[in-house]
């Protein structure tokens, strides 16, 4: 899969998806060499920030052990996004559109890119800067979803198609908060 495939899966339904059906990447290939390396980013950074700079973010965040915090949010993570494969199924067949597992993973472990590379934001001790990528980058994930639906399931249905965004970035939203309450709490 090419990046400029990618840079185009947030914008439109018939620029990116329909190569990406056609190429129909293998599940393993994409978990193991995109999602994978991607989804280790958040982790890393965490343990990064909160080692170096943590009052900038949290205070008496220095007393947490990082590493164990990292480990608890991939593990977390990963969990998180077989969920969310499985739900963005669920949501398309119960608002009567056809999607396969396979398709629905897909999107599953492309949607959440944008959130992972905002993650390098917290290279920078700011917690404004680093909000404002963070919600920059949900809305690129909420249009990949948007346009993820309306490509693989083959409808220009507006409504069906934001209504499972609603859902499925809404549970998203969910687990992202519960991951940073583990951050907090940790």
């Amino acid at each position: 899969m090419k990046l400029t495939v990618l840079s185009h899966l947030p914008l439109s339904a018939d620029q990116g998806w329909p190569e990406i059906e056609r190429i129909h990447p293998r599940l393993v290939k994409l978990y193991a060499f995109i999602v994978l390396p991607l989804s280790l980013l958040p982790p890393a950074m965490l343990y990064y920030a909160g080692s170096h700079y943590p009052a900038a973010f949290l205070d008496q965040a220095a007393d947490k052990d990082w590493a164990t915090v990292a480990t608890a949010f991939f593990l977390t993570e990963l969990v998180t996004l077989l969920a969310m494969g499985w739900l963005v199924k669920q949501v398309a067949e119960t608002d009567g559109l056809r999607i396969d597992y396979h398709d629905a993973y897909l999107l599953a472990g492309i949607a959440p890119i944008p959130l992972w590379l905002s993650s390098l934001g917290l290279f920078v001790p700011s917690l404004g800067f680093n909000a404002v990528l963070s919600l920059a980058a949900l809305g690129m994930s909420c249009g990949i979803v948007y346009h993820g639906i309306e490509g693989l399931c083959h409808t220009r249905e507006d409504v069906t198609a934001a209504s499972i965004v609603q859902t499925v970035i809404g549970a998203g939203l969910i687990a992202w908060a519960l991951l940073l309450m583990l951050v907090v709490l940790a």
